[in-house]
Protein backbone atom coordinates (compact mmCIF):
# COMPACT_ATOMS: atom_id res chain seq x y z
CA UNK A 1 0.00 0.00 0.00
CA UNK A 2 1.13 3.57 -0.82
CA UNK A 3 1.43 6.30 1.46
CA UNK A 4 -1.53 8.98 0.74
CA UNK A 5 1.19 11.57 0.23
CA UNK A 6 2.82 9.43 -2.35
CA UNK A 7 -0.14 8.85 -4.05
CA UNK A 8 -1.26 12.73 -3.93
CA UNK A 9 3.01 13.31 -5.41
CA UNK A 10 2.21 10.82 -8.11
CA UNK A 11 -1.30 12.22 -9.15
CA UNK A 12 -0.28 15.84 -9.46
CA UNK A 13 3.02 15.14 -11.96
CA UNK A 14 0.28 13.48 -14.30
CA UNK A 15 0.21 16.65 -16.66
CA UNK A 16 3.63 16.31 -16.65
CA UNK A 17 3.74 13.01 -18.02
CA UNK A 18 1.02 13.49 -20.31
CA UNK A 19 3.72 16.17 -21.88
CA UNK A 20 7.00 14.38 -21.32
CA UNK A 21 6.32 11.24 -21.24
CA UNK A 22 7.91 10.34 -24.56
CA UNK A 23 10.88 12.02 -23.76
CA UNK A 24 11.80 10.31 -20.42
CA UNK A 25 10.40 7.14 -22.06
CA UNK A 26 12.92 7.63 -24.89
CA UNK A 27 15.79 9.03 -22.48
CA UNK A 28 15.08 5.81 -20.24
CA UNK A 29 15.50 3.47 -23.14
CA UNK A 30 18.87 5.39 -24.22
CA UNK A 31 20.07 5.11 -20.31
CA UNK A 32 19.03 1.19 -20.44
CA UNK A 33 20.76 -0.01 -23.65
CA UNK A 34 23.80 1.88 -22.62
CA UNK A 35 24.22 0.33 -19.48
CA UNK A 36 22.64 -3.22 -19.81
CA UNK A 37 23.01 -3.75 -23.96
CA UNK A 38 22.73 -7.44 -23.44
CA UNK A 39 19.12 -6.13 -23.57
CA UNK A 40 19.17 -5.67 -26.70
CA UNK A 41 18.38 -9.45 -27.12
CA UNK A 42 14.99 -8.76 -25.81
CA UNK A 43 13.75 -5.73 -27.09
CA UNK A 44 12.35 -5.56 -30.57
CA UNK A 45 14.87 -2.76 -32.41
CA UNK A 46 12.42 -1.69 -35.19
CA UNK A 47 9.92 -0.74 -32.32
CA UNK A 48 12.08 1.00 -30.62
CA UNK A 49 13.50 2.85 -34.03
CA UNK A 50 9.94 3.57 -34.72
CA UNK A 51 9.25 5.06 -31.55
CA UNK A 52 6.38 2.42 -30.64
CA UNK A 53 8.09 1.27 -27.71
CA UNK A 54 8.88 4.37 -26.14
CA UNK A 55 4.80 5.77 -27.28
CA UNK A 56 3.38 2.57 -25.08
CA UNK A 57 5.98 2.60 -22.41
CA UNK A 58 4.63 6.27 -21.63
CA UNK A 59 1.69 5.69 -22.33
CA UNK A 60 1.66 3.05 -19.58
CA UNK A 61 3.40 5.37 -17.47
CA UNK A 62 0.72 7.64 -18.21
CA UNK A 63 -1.84 5.33 -16.80
CA UNK A 64 -0.10 3.76 -13.72
CA UNK A 65 0.23 7.48 -12.53
CA UNK A 66 -3.37 8.54 -13.55
CA UNK A 67 -4.51 5.57 -11.19
CA UNK A 68 -2.16 5.32 -8.60
CA UNK A 69 -4.78 4.99 -6.28
CA UNK A 70 -6.85 2.44 -8.15
CA UNK A 71 -4.43 0.34 -9.49
CA UNK A 72 -6.69 -2.80 -10.58
CA UNK A 73 -8.01 -0.31 -13.19
CA UNK A 74 -5.01 -0.69 -15.50
CA UNK A 75 -5.34 -4.64 -15.06
CA UNK A 76 -6.15 -5.28 -18.61
CA UNK A 77 -3.32 -3.09 -19.54
CA UNK A 78 -0.91 -4.72 -16.94
CA UNK A 79 -1.82 -7.92 -18.69
CA UNK A 80 -1.30 -7.07 -22.06
CA UNK A 81 2.26 -6.18 -21.44
CA UNK A 82 2.98 -9.09 -19.06
CA UNK A 83 1.77 -11.26 -22.01
CA UNK A 84 4.30 -9.95 -24.00
CA UNK A 85 7.03 -9.72 -21.33
CA UNK A 86 6.20 -13.57 -20.77
CA UNK A 87 6.74 -14.21 -23.88
CA UNK A 88 10.13 -12.55 -24.36
CA UNK A 89 11.48 -13.77 -21.29
CA UNK A 90 11.10 -11.01 -19.09
CA UNK A 91 12.53 -12.03 -15.17
CA UNK A 92 11.67 -10.60 -11.81
CA UNK A 93 15.31 -9.41 -11.89
CA UNK A 94 14.54 -6.77 -14.39
CA UNK A 95 13.03 -4.70 -12.99
CA UNK A 96 14.97 -3.12 -10.23
CA UNK A 97 17.40 -2.67 -13.71
CA UNK A 98 14.25 -0.58 -15.14
CA UNK A 99 13.51 1.25 -12.08
CA UNK A 100 16.69 2.20 -11.77
CA UNK A 101 17.00 4.13 -15.25
CA UNK A 102 13.35 5.21 -15.28
CA UNK A 103 13.90 7.30 -12.38
CA UNK A 104 17.48 8.89 -13.56
CA UNK A 105 15.41 9.68 -17.09
CA UNK A 106 12.80 11.66 -15.44
CA UNK A 107 15.61 13.36 -13.53
CA UNK A 108 17.45 13.97 -16.84
CA UNK A 109 14.22 15.20 -19.06
CA UNK A 110 12.52 17.47 -16.05
CA UNK A 111 15.90 18.54 -14.13
CA UNK A 112 15.20 20.43 -10.99
CA UNK A 113 11.08 20.24 -11.38
CA UNK A 114 12.05 16.30 -10.54
CA UNK A 115 12.59 17.30 -6.74
CA UNK A 116 13.87 14.70 -4.76
CA UNK A 117 10.15 14.41 -2.82
CA UNK A 118 8.99 13.51 -6.59
CA UNK A 119 11.80 11.11 -7.14
CA UNK A 120 11.41 9.10 -3.84
CA UNK A 121 7.67 8.99 -4.97
CA UNK A 122 7.96 7.72 -8.00
CA UNK A 123 10.33 5.15 -6.66
CA UNK A 124 7.88 3.85 -3.54
CA UNK A 125 5.55 3.97 -6.57
CA UNK A 126 7.78 2.20 -8.82
CA UNK A 127 7.97 -0.71 -6.32
CA UNK A 128 4.65 -1.29 -6.06
CA UNK A 129 3.98 -1.25 -10.00
CA UNK A 130 6.32 -3.80 -10.16
CA UNK A 131 5.26 -6.52 -7.92
CA UNK A 132 1.89 -6.09 -9.70
CA UNK A 133 3.19 -6.99 -13.02
CA UNK A 134 5.79 -9.69 -11.25
CA UNK A 135 2.60 -10.98 -9.70
CA UNK A 136 1.00 -11.11 -12.82
CA UNK A 137 3.62 -12.43 -15.20
CA UNK A 138 4.54 -15.42 -12.37
CA UNK A 139 1.23 -16.89 -12.79
CA UNK A 140 1.49 -16.75 -16.72
CA UNK A 141 4.87 -18.30 -16.64
CA UNK A 142 3.42 -21.13 -14.19
CA UNK A 143 0.19 -21.10 -16.98
CA UNK A 144 2.61 -21.55 -20.12
CA UNK A 145 3.12 -24.67 -22.13
CA UNK A 146 6.95 -23.98 -21.72
CA UNK A 147 9.91 -22.39 -19.96
CA UNK A 148 12.22 -20.34 -22.01
CA UNK A 149 12.29 -20.92 -25.94
CA UNK A 150 11.94 -24.29 -27.33
CA UNK A 151 13.49 -25.69 -30.60
CA UNK A 152 11.23 -26.24 -33.43
CA UNK A 153 11.62 -27.75 -36.55
CA UNK A 154 10.64 -26.31 -40.15
CA UNK A 155 8.39 -28.98 -41.33
CA UNK A 156 6.89 -27.14 -44.17
CA UNK A 157 7.19 -23.63 -46.42
CA UNK A 158 4.49 -22.82 -48.15
CA UNK A 159 4.13 -19.88 -50.45
CA UNK A 160 0.73 -18.11 -49.52
CA UNK A 161 0.81 -15.18 -51.54
CA UNK A 162 3.46 -12.73 -53.18
CA UNK A 163 4.53 -11.89 -50.10
CA UNK A 164 3.70 -14.03 -47.44
CA UNK A 165 4.59 -17.21 -46.28
CA UNK A 166 4.05 -19.79 -44.21
CA UNK A 167 6.10 -21.90 -42.12
CA UNK A 168 4.16 -25.36 -40.32
CA UNK A 169 6.90 -25.24 -37.47
CA UNK A 170 7.03 -29.27 -35.63
CA UNK A 171 8.52 -29.30 -31.85
CA UNK A 172 11.93 -30.81 -32.26
CA UNK A 173 11.92 -32.84 -29.13
CA UNK A 174 8.32 -34.63 -30.88
CA UNK A 175 6.65 -33.71 -26.96
CA UNK A 176 3.00 -32.24 -26.51
CA UNK A 177 2.20 -28.40 -27.97
CA UNK A 178 0.54 -26.07 -25.74
CA UNK A 179 -2.81 -25.50 -26.81
CA UNK A 180 -3.57 -21.76 -27.20
CA UNK A 181 -6.52 -19.17 -28.31
CA UNK A 182 -7.67 -18.40 -31.69
CA UNK A 183 -5.69 -15.05 -32.15
CA UNK A 184 -2.72 -15.65 -30.10
CA UNK A 185 0.75 -15.35 -30.81
CA UNK A 186 4.83 -17.02 -30.80
CA UNK A 187 7.77 -15.46 -30.16
CA UNK A 188 10.41 -16.44 -32.46
CA UNK A 189 14.11 -16.05 -31.26
CA UNK A 190 16.80 -15.70 -34.09
CA UNK A 191 20.19 -15.37 -34.55
CA UNK A 192 20.96 -14.03 -37.99
CA UNK A 193 24.54 -14.30 -39.45
CA UNK A 194 25.68 -10.76 -39.11
CA UNK A 195 23.82 -9.33 -36.71
CA UNK A 196 25.24 -8.60 -32.94
CA UNK A 197 21.92 -8.92 -31.49
CA UNK A 198 19.46 -11.59 -31.77
CA UNK A 199 16.07 -10.92 -32.90
CA UNK A 200 12.72 -11.93 -31.32
CA UNK A 201 9.46 -11.08 -33.31
CA UNK A 202 5.79 -12.16 -32.46
CA UNK A 203 4.11 -13.45 -34.88
CA UNK A 204 0.10 -14.99 -34.77
CA UNK A 205 -0.60 -18.39 -34.94
CA UNK A 206 -2.53 -18.89 -38.15
CA UNK A 207 -4.27 -22.08 -38.21
CA UNK A 208 -6.28 -23.56 -35.42
CA UNK A 209 -5.43 -24.93 -32.17
CA UNK A 210 -4.83 -28.62 -31.40
CA UNK A 211 -2.66 -29.69 -34.32
CA UNK A 212 0.74 -31.40 -34.29
CA UNK A 213 2.40 -28.42 -35.56
CA UNK A 214 2.32 -24.20 -34.94
CA UNK A 215 1.71 -22.47 -38.58
CA UNK A 216 2.68 -18.60 -38.73
CA UNK A 217 2.16 -16.95 -41.69
CA UNK A 218 5.20 -14.17 -42.37
CA UNK A 219 4.77 -11.23 -44.43
CA UNK A 220 8.06 -10.16 -46.36
CA UNK A 221 8.69 -6.40 -44.76
CA UNK A 222 10.85 -4.22 -47.30
CA UNK A 223 14.81 -4.38 -48.09
CA UNK A 224 16.99 -6.66 -46.08
CA UNK A 225 18.47 -3.38 -44.56
CA UNK A 226 15.30 -1.96 -43.29
CA UNK A 227 15.40 -2.94 -39.00
CA UNK A 228 11.63 -3.79 -39.23
CA UNK A 229 12.54 -6.39 -42.36
CA UNK A 230 15.68 -8.34 -40.68
CA UNK A 231 13.89 -11.32 -39.46
CA UNK A 232 11.08 -11.43 -41.82
CA UNK A 233 13.41 -11.09 -44.87
CA UNK A 234 15.33 -14.01 -43.36
CA UNK A 235 12.87 -16.62 -42.57
CA UNK A 236 11.74 -15.69 -46.47
CA UNK A 237 14.99 -15.97 -48.09
CA UNK A 238 17.00 -17.98 -46.00
CA UNK A 239 15.01 -20.54 -43.75
CA UNK A 240 14.30 -23.91 -45.00
CA UNK A 241 12.70 -26.92 -44.41
CA UNK A 242 14.91 -28.95 -41.72
CA UNK A 243 15.64 -25.44 -40.18
CA UNK A 244 15.11 -25.01 -36.41
CA UNK A 245 13.46 -21.79 -35.23
CA UNK A 246 13.56 -21.37 -31.30
CA UNK A 247 9.60 -20.51 -29.84
CA UNK A 248 8.52 -19.49 -26.86
CA UNK A 249 4.74 -20.92 -25.63
CA UNK A 250 1.73 -19.00 -27.17
CA UNK A 251 0.35 -15.53 -25.26
CA UNK A 252 -1.59 -12.69 -25.90
CA UNK A 253 -4.54 -11.08 -24.83
CA UNK A 254 -6.16 -10.48 -27.89
CA UNK A 255 -8.00 -13.96 -29.02
CA UNK A 256 -11.80 -14.61 -29.93
CA UNK A 257 -14.01 -15.69 -27.14
CA UNK A 258 -15.26 -19.00 -27.92
CA UNK A 259 -17.94 -18.92 -24.80
CA UNK A 260 -19.95 -16.50 -26.49
CA UNK A 261 -22.98 -17.07 -28.99
CA UNK A 262 -22.96 -14.06 -30.49
CA UNK A 263 -22.19 -13.71 -34.22
CA UNK A 264 -19.00 -12.72 -35.33
CA UNK A 265 -16.83 -10.27 -37.00
CA UNK A 266 -13.46 -10.47 -38.29
CA UNK A 267 -12.10 -7.65 -40.58
CA UNK A 268 -8.47 -7.48 -41.63
CA UNK A 269 -6.11 -5.83 -43.77
CA UNK A 270 -2.61 -7.59 -45.59
CA UNK A 271 -1.35 -10.05 -43.16
CA UNK A 272 -3.97 -8.74 -40.09
CA UNK A 273 -5.28 -12.26 -41.20
CA UNK A 274 -3.29 -14.51 -39.42
CA UNK A 275 -4.72 -14.37 -36.48
CA UNK A 276 -8.32 -13.88 -38.05
CA UNK A 277 -8.09 -17.21 -40.24
CA UNK A 278 -7.19 -18.66 -36.89
CA UNK A 279 -10.25 -17.74 -35.26
CA UNK A 280 -12.15 -18.72 -38.04
CA UNK A 281 -11.25 -21.76 -38.28
CA UNK A 282 -12.00 -22.39 -34.85
CA UNK A 283 -15.61 -21.14 -34.58
CA UNK A 284 -15.98 -23.17 -37.90
CA UNK A 285 -15.06 -26.46 -35.65
CA UNK A 286 -16.12 -25.56 -31.91
CA UNK A 287 -19.07 -23.77 -32.85
CA UNK A 288 -20.47 -24.88 -36.17
CA UNK A 289 -24.22 -22.49 -35.49
CA UNK A 290 -22.43 -19.20 -34.89
CA UNK A 291 -22.58 -16.94 -37.69
CA UNK A 292 -19.54 -15.39 -38.80
CA UNK A 293 -18.77 -12.53 -41.02
CA UNK A 294 -15.43 -12.64 -42.65
CA UNK A 295 -13.95 -9.38 -43.72
CA UNK A 296 -10.49 -8.95 -45.66
CA UNK A 297 -9.09 -6.66 -48.03
CA UNK A 298 -5.46 -6.90 -49.63
CA UNK A 299 -4.26 -5.04 -52.68
CA UNK A 300 -5.06 -7.73 -55.46
CA UNK A 301 -5.34 -11.73 -55.70
CA UNK A 302 -1.68 -11.83 -55.76
CA UNK A 303 -1.22 -10.13 -52.12
CA UNK A 304 -4.32 -12.07 -51.13
CA UNK A 305 -2.98 -14.77 -48.63
CA UNK A 306 -4.69 -17.93 -47.47
CA UNK A 307 -7.39 -17.26 -49.69
CA UNK A 308 -8.48 -20.41 -50.71
CA UNK A 309 -8.53 -22.02 -47.35
CA UNK A 310 -10.91 -19.47 -46.16
CA UNK A 311 -13.12 -19.40 -49.17
CA UNK A 312 -13.25 -23.82 -48.77
CA UNK A 313 -14.56 -23.35 -44.80
CA UNK A 314 -17.46 -20.35 -45.97
CA UNK A 315 -18.60 -22.92 -48.63
CA UNK A 316 -18.79 -26.02 -46.60
CA UNK A 317 -21.13 -24.00 -43.98
CA UNK A 318 -24.63 -21.90 -44.29
CA UNK A 319 -23.35 -20.02 -41.48
CA UNK A 320 -20.21 -17.86 -42.62
CA UNK A 321 -20.34 -14.97 -45.16
CA UNK A 322 -17.06 -13.64 -46.86
CA UNK A 323 -16.15 -10.58 -48.51
CA UNK A 324 -13.01 -9.68 -50.22
CA UNK A 325 -11.92 -5.84 -50.87
CA UNK A 326 -9.03 -5.20 -53.60
CA UNK A 327 -7.47 -2.13 -53.44
CA UNK A 328 -6.27 -3.05 -57.17
CA UNK A 329 -7.41 -6.09 -58.98
CA UNK A 330 -5.56 -7.14 -61.60
CA UNK A 331 -7.14 -8.69 -64.39
CA UNK A 332 -7.19 -12.01 -63.59
CA UNK A 333 -8.53 -11.64 -60.24
CA UNK A 334 -11.60 -13.38 -59.90
CA UNK A 335 -14.35 -13.73 -56.30
CA UNK A 336 -13.89 -10.43 -54.39
CA UNK A 337 -16.50 -8.25 -53.45
CA UNK A 338 -15.21 -4.72 -53.71
CA UNK A 339 -12.75 -2.39 -55.53
CA UNK A 340 -10.81 0.24 -53.41
CA UNK A 341 -11.03 0.08 -49.36
CA UNK A 342 -12.80 -0.46 -46.42
CA UNK A 343 -14.93 2.40 -45.39
CA UNK A 344 -17.95 2.99 -43.21
CA UNK A 345 -20.76 3.45 -45.25
CA UNK A 346 -20.08 -0.27 -47.36
CA UNK A 347 -19.82 -1.55 -43.81
CA UNK A 348 -22.90 -0.21 -42.74
CA UNK A 349 -24.58 -2.08 -45.82
CA UNK A 350 -22.56 -5.55 -45.09
CA UNK A 351 -22.28 -5.74 -41.38
CA UNK A 352 -24.30 -6.94 -38.55
CA UNK A 353 -24.77 -3.14 -36.75
CA UNK A 354 -25.85 -3.99 -33.59
CA UNK A 355 -25.55 -5.34 -29.82
CA UNK A 356 -25.62 -9.06 -30.89
CA UNK A 357 -22.10 -9.15 -32.55
CA UNK A 358 -18.77 -9.29 -31.55
CA UNK A 359 -15.96 -7.43 -33.68
CA UNK A 360 -12.18 -8.52 -33.84
CA UNK A 361 -9.39 -6.31 -36.71
CA UNK A 362 -6.02 -6.49 -37.24
CA UNK A 363 -4.11 -5.16 -40.20
CA UNK A 364 -1.75 -1.81 -40.85
CA UNK A 365 -2.28 1.00 -38.51
CA UNK A 366 -4.10 3.21 -41.03
CA UNK A 367 -7.16 0.65 -41.22
CA UNK A 368 -7.14 0.11 -38.16
CA UNK A 369 -7.70 3.60 -37.36
CA UNK A 370 -10.32 3.77 -40.24
CA UNK A 371 -11.81 0.41 -38.90
CA UNK A 372 -12.27 1.51 -35.49
CA UNK A 373 -13.83 5.56 -36.24
CA UNK A 374 -16.21 2.87 -38.55
CA UNK A 375 -17.20 0.96 -35.92
CA UNK A 376 -17.52 3.58 -33.23
CA UNK A 377 -19.69 6.14 -35.53
CA UNK A 378 -21.87 3.04 -36.56
CA UNK A 379 -22.68 3.02 -32.60
CA UNK A 380 -21.29 -0.12 -31.52
CA UNK A 381 -20.59 -0.77 -28.33
CA UNK A 382 -16.96 -0.64 -27.28
CA UNK A 383 -17.20 -3.42 -25.07
CA UNK A 384 -17.95 -5.56 -28.80
CA UNK A 385 -14.79 -4.28 -30.18
CA UNK A 386 -11.64 -6.03 -29.89
CA UNK A 387 -8.43 -5.48 -31.80
CA UNK A 388 -4.50 -6.30 -31.91
CA UNK A 389 -2.54 -2.81 -31.44
CA UNK A 390 1.06 -1.65 -30.11
CA UNK A 391 0.65 1.73 -28.86
CA UNK A 392 -1.82 3.89 -27.40
CA UNK A 393 -5.19 2.55 -28.10
CA UNK A 394 -6.49 6.20 -28.37
CA UNK A 395 -4.34 6.38 -31.63
CA UNK A 396 -7.23 4.35 -33.18
CA UNK A 397 -8.90 7.63 -32.96
CA UNK A 398 -7.05 9.33 -35.04
CA UNK A 399 -8.77 9.58 -38.27
CA UNK A 400 -7.19 8.32 -42.10
CA UNK A 401 -8.19 8.82 -45.44
CA UNK A 402 -8.67 5.42 -46.20
CA UNK A 403 -7.92 2.28 -45.82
Amino acid sequence: MLQQRTIEIIKSTVPVLQVHGEAITSRFYELLFQKHPELLNIFNHANQKKGRQQAALANAVYAAAANIDKLEAIIPVVKGIAHKHRSLGVKPEHYPVVGENLLLAIKDVLGDAATDEIINAWAEAYGVIADVFIGIERNMYEDAGWEGFRPFVVARKVEESSVITSFYLEPEDKKALAKFKPGQYVSVKMDIPGQENTHIRQYSLSDATGKSSYRISVKKESGRNAVDGIVSVYLHESVKEGDILHLSAPAGDFYLNTTSEKQVVLISGGVGLTPMVSMLKTVASEQPERKITFVHAAINGQAHALKKEVQEIAEASDHITTHFVYESPLDEDLDYTKTGYVDQAWLKEILPIRDDAEYYFCGPIPFMQVINTALLELNVPKENIHFEFFGPASDLEKESIKA
